[in-house]
């Protein structure tokens, strides 16, 4: 590939990023709870839509929080065997050193918002593996028409104040370039339009260009929400932002009926509405002027002209009518997105084990979906850490490594002791118990070597090792 080619398969992938970055600009948006409100008619909008301009009750939140907080790597394995082998310690400790245990919490909510998220891996001045988690507004994955599991080139944008930024990585080659930004301040540009300094050039780093990719394979990786067959991955909260317009709709009725109708009006008929008297420099009535209407319907006063004059009132208006049916559009979004009701509604009281286990069964499912789709990446992720040692084997052995991913279900610590107890009692080992406990790798040879510390200072332990062990004097003999 040359720099012509290179650079039209860079612009190509770029329009495809432009096109999709409004869209999870927006989703973005939702979850921060910046939601324009919607659905209201053009005369009540004009009243008081700018008066809830900043308000949102953003259950889009709580919907992608709910999973990507039961979501976590706490571990991986190259093989089946019960020790922890130096590759799989060298790969872990990489894990760490990138700060991944946060940083792909991160790309996992992001993934649960927008529909994915992606992680890019390169080598450091030290030649160590170097993770970062990217923005899918910022970066895209071009795959394998025959083959949508090969990745055969990725593509990242972004801009800092002076100059925007092109990256295209293929198996063989890194092509970098940057142009000049333009300022768009006050201009409004359709879906997909980019805007640049004229053309991209190169840039160099190290005074070479194009970088060679010593990995061979594209080092950009994507995680998908729950991928489908021939069409793109879904957002968790993609059909949440519908019923959130409407919900925010229903609770700016609500405060504005509070505020014109919650306190008892009084209606005046048969008389003419009050009139505030002109004045001369003499301080002589020389006119009338009319009472604004507007400071009429403030001061919660109806005037009804006529001849008859009597004085009433209407009552309060009853609100309970706006959050019934707030509840009820909750209620659908609880089952719309599998979020328990008590993370939304907060009706929880005096629910069994058994009961709060059935009512999180869809998030917990949920979470299961997710860590379904994102293990393969996550194999792929430290089969390229390996790569970048150049531990080709470690790299062949991470394709069908085991991701240890964090319990998804909520147990109390009594059920989990309970639990993890009477698996104890029919045999199971108790490395494999300490790692359905939840402890990491490190965690649990740590335990291990603290068990065999307490047995070899326990003086009754020390005795019956030494009676049974053959280079003891006093070992009963063997019976051969």
């Amino acid at each position: 590939m040359d720099a012509a080619d290179a650079l039209t398969l860079a612009t190509k992938l770029d329009r495809r990023l432009a096109n999709r970055r409004p869209l999870v600009e927006q989703r973005d948006n939702y979850y921060a709870g910046e939601q324009r409100l919607k659905y209201a008619t053009e005369e009540w909008a004009k009243s008081h839509a700018e008066r809830y301009r900043d308000f949102s009750d953003n259950w889009c939140g709580v919907v992608a929080d709910s999973p990507a907080e039961r979501v976590a790597v706490i571990g991986f394995r190259l093989d089946t065997d019960s020790a922890i082998s130096r590759a799989e310690s060298q790969l872990w400790s990489d894990w760490q050193r990138n700060d991944l245990d946060a940083i792909s919490a991160q790309g996992w909510l992001e993934a649960f918002i927008a529909s994915r998220s992606l992680a890019l891996v390169w080598g450091s001045d030290d030649d160590e593996p170097l993770v970062t988690w990217e923005h899918p507004g910022q970066a895209l994955v071009a795959y394998d028409p025959e083959n949508p599991r090969r990745r055969v080139a990725g593509v990242k944008r972004w801009a800092d104040d002076d100059f925007e930024y092109l990256t295209l990585y293929t198996p063989g080659e890194v092509w970098k370039w940057q142009q000049e930004r333009v300022s768009t301040s006050g201009l409004i540009l359709p879906a997909g339009v980019q805007v640049g300094g004229g053309s991209w050039a190169p840039r160099l780093v190290d005074d070479v260009w194009p970088l060679p990719n010593p990995l061979g394979v594209v080092p950009l990786v994507e995680f998908p929400n729950r991928p489908r067959l021939g069409a793109e991955p879904l957002s968790d909260i993609a059909g949440t932002m519908a019923m959130q317009d409407a919900i925010n709709l229903l609770w700016a009725y609500l405060f504005n009926a509070a505020d014109y109708a919650s306190m008892p009006a009084r209606v005046v008929m048969g008389q003419q509405p009050p009139k505030i008297p002109i004045l001369d420099e003499n301080g002589q009535k020389v006119g009338e002027l009319p009472v604004d209407e507007k400071v009429l319907k403030e001061g919660r006063l109806l005037w009804l002209t006529g001849q008859n004059t009597t004085i009433g009132t209407f009552p309060a208006a009853t609100l309970t009518a706006f959050t019934d049916v707030v509840e009820v559009a909750v209620g659908h979004v609880a089952a719309q997105t599998r979020t328990p009701q008590h993370y939304l509604i907060g009706k929880m009281a005096n629910l069994s084990g058994d009961a709060l286990k059935a009512a999180e069964t869809g998030l917990v499912k949920k979470a299961d979906e997710a860590t379904l789709h994102f293990t393969a990446p996550v194999r792929e992720l430290f089969r390229l850490m390996a790569m970048v040692r150049g531990d080709r084997g470690a790299a062949d052995a991470a394709r069908m490594g085991t991701v240890q991913w964090k319990d998804r279900e909520s147990r109390s610590e009594a059920q989990l002791v309970d639990a993890l107890s009477k698996l104890g009692q029919l045999g199971v080992p108790l490395r494999f118990l300490l790692e359905r406990y939840g402890l990491s790798d490190a965690e649990v040879e740590r335990v291990m070597r603290m068990r065999e510390d307490e047995a070899l200072a326990d003086p009754a332990l020390k005795l019956a090792s030494s009676l049974i062990s053959p280079e003891s004097p006093n070992a009963a003999p063997s019976g051969d």
